[in-house]
């Protein structure tokens, strides 16, 4: 099907839908197949208006730029992009560059939805087999050749391109093979990169790009704990280690570690690790 899609050429159309009375919640508004090639092509997604959509993008040729969150992006044949506005991204060809694309935008609280559940767990860049491929370009070109099509028509044709996307993000995986999601991995990396400074959940989730609710739901889920619990035991592995692998004072170890003070590390060291953080070291000391 991606074979015929690029047959039809290059073409954008974008959907006039009568209003339902009964308002359907996965609706493509348009797509396309282009090509870029020696040219100024840039889209923010912080500048595309205040109405929420998406943008299901999908390289054939070329290559494209993705800067998402201040992580930079290279879309080459065969990835697909999927990202959401307005969000804090820019996408764009470099300077003497080309590349070539179709792409489908949606709109409606159920593919937001469904395109908040994949970024969570694969980020903005995936890999699709060739059937999810294909099953993407079948949409794309239902679109642009459909004759006037009707509401529940084209929520189907929403259903069907978030459903391969979703497959793609999801349908491979298993319980013993699944990584953390994409969301998780920053704000863990985060932590472990500023165990020292002041963690607050808020801020968590700020990295997360999510709301702080739906944050700890989605990170206890991930991790098996709570934002602040996992905080926690990871200044505890710290400090355990500086103990056992230097000789800083505890309240060296407290300021390194993100503890307010000495007395407050010695007492929460005390009843998570059942001794003192200097009976710990010499105990650990003994026995080896």
């Amino acid at each position: 099907m991606l074979t015929t899609l690029l047959s039809n050429g290059f073409d954008i159309r974008r959907l006039t839908i009568q209003r339902s009375a009964a308002p359907l919640h996965c609706m493509v508004v348009s797509a396309g197949y282009e090509q870029r090639r020696n040219e100024v092509y840039s889209w923010d997604g912080m500048k595309r208006g205040t109405a929420p959509f998406l943008v299901i993008q999908h390289t054939t040729l070329g290559e494209g730029r993705l800067d998402y969150a201040g992580v930079q992006h290279r879309l080459t044949p065969g990835q697909t992009m999927l990202v959401t506005m307005p969000h804090a991204h820019n996408y764009y060809l470099e300077r003497g560059g080309h590349w070539e694309y179709f792409w489908l935008l949606l709109n409606g609280r159920e593919a937001l939805r469904l395109a908040r559940e994949i970024l969570d767990t694969t980020g903005p860049v995936l890999s699709l087999e060739a059937t999810q491929v294909d099953r993407l370009a079948a949409t794309a070109l239902d679109v642009l050749t459909a004759a006037d099509p009707t509401p529940g028509q084209v929520s189907v044709l929403g259903y069907a391109a978030m459903a391969a996307l979703h497959d793609g993000a999801f349908s491979a995986r298993t319980p013993d093979d699944v990584k953390l999601p994409a969301a998780m991995e920053r704000v863990v990396a985060f932590v472990d990169d500023n165990l020292s400074s002041t963690l607050q959940v808020e801020r968590l989730a700020e990295i997360a790009e999510m709301s702080r609710a739906h944050f700890v739901r989605r990170f206890t889920v991930s991790l098996g704990r709570s934002p602040s619990a996992f905080v926690l035991a990871r200044r505890l592995e710290r400090a355990e280690r500086l103990l056992l692998a230097t000789e800083m004072g505890v309240g060296e170890i407290a300021r390194l570690t993100g503890f307010a003070n000495a007395n407050y590390f010695a007492k929460v060291f005390r009843r998570k690790r059942g001794a003192a953080p200097l009976e710990y070291r010499a105990t650990r000391f003994e026995a080896g």
